[in-house]
């Protein structure tokens, strides 16, 4: 059975007491919760606040559907530090970063961790894009895919539009160079309006790419595949196809909904986006 979960990153202004009970109150049965500032950034939770987090949980009835590890603003901004920073020191703070919250995922009992797929590609010589997704897979193999095994973690990573990898093709290629020890561990977030926005058919991906999925983020996009997140049902996304291929490869786990932009009225985009979804979750 399909499940939906509302993310708390369109929750900034908020804490993350108010975030979890809003999003229990407009009927979510998950959360996936932001690890960064403002919300549950691994390094400032202290056992006491872990617990908390635990019972809060537990009193809103709320799974945790994913830790959003892919923003690092406590650090630097969206993207920064990233996986393929020039600078050792800073690449060490993802890499860190990482392994952080992959313990907090198993601490919250979360299947998964997001992450952001390597850097931004305007940082480099667009020929280069193999090389950079070699880089990428020796660190995850070095550095963070063992950790995420003893943990019993997944990393879950997302394609974005205008990073290093941003086509289900180029997951692939990541994928393949993964050690086959811990290929389990590294799978795919997959945010279907980013596919959407790169010019693939996101029900497509899904029938596709069926045995790479760990996790699914939705969102509307627009026509023009600008990539801005829309509450579902105003952009241009053909959500009946993208259940039906859901269905059709049997995917039982949670589908979180992300709404960032929508950070000046939060709860009525989770509340909006659940009423339109729920017509396509059977």
């Amino acid at each position: 059975m399909i499940r939906l979960a509302f993310s708390s990153n369109a929750f900034v202004r908020f804490g993350l007491e108010q975030a979890v009970y809003a999003i229990a109150q407009a009927g979510y049965e998950g959360v996936e919760l932001m690890a960064d500032v403002p919300h549950a950034y691994p390094p400032q939770l202290s056992a006491h606040q872990r617990r908390q987090i635990r019972q809060l949980l537990r009193q809103n009835n709320l799974t945790v559907s994913n830790i959003n590890a892919f923003t690092l603003f406590a650090l630097g901004d969206t993207y920064h530090p990233s996986w393929l920073e020039p600078d050792g020191v800073s690449r060490r703070r993802r890499i860190d970063h990482t392994l952080r919250c992959i313990e907090l995922a198993a601490e919250l009992g979360a299947s998964n961790v997001s992450t952001e797929p390597g850097a931004p590609m305007n940082e480099f010589d667009p020929r280069r894009r193999s090389e950079l997704i070699s880089r990428f897979a020796e660190i995850l193999n070095r550095y963070v895919l063992p950790h995420a095994s003893e943990h019993d973690v997944v990393l879950a990573v997302e394609p974005e539009p205008g990073l290093v990898i941003e086509t289900s093709q180029q997951f692939l290629q990541l994928q393949d160079q993964i050690d086959q020890t811990y290929r389990s561990y590294l799978r795919l977030n997959c945010d279907l309006g980013h596919f959407y926005c790169v010019g693939e058919d996101p029900a497509e991906v899904l029938r596709t790419l069926a045995e790479h999925i760990q996790h699914v983020h939705i969102e509307d996009i627009a026509g023009s595949r600008i990539h801005q997140h829309l509450l579902p049902g105003t952009g241009t996304m053909n959500f009946a196809a993208i259940f039906d291929s859901l269905q059709k490869i049997e995917y039982h786990g949670w589908v979180t909904v992300e709404l960032y932009p929508y950070q000046d009225r939060p709860r009525q985009a989770a509340e909006s986006a659940l009423r339109y979804l729920r017509r396509f979750v059977r």
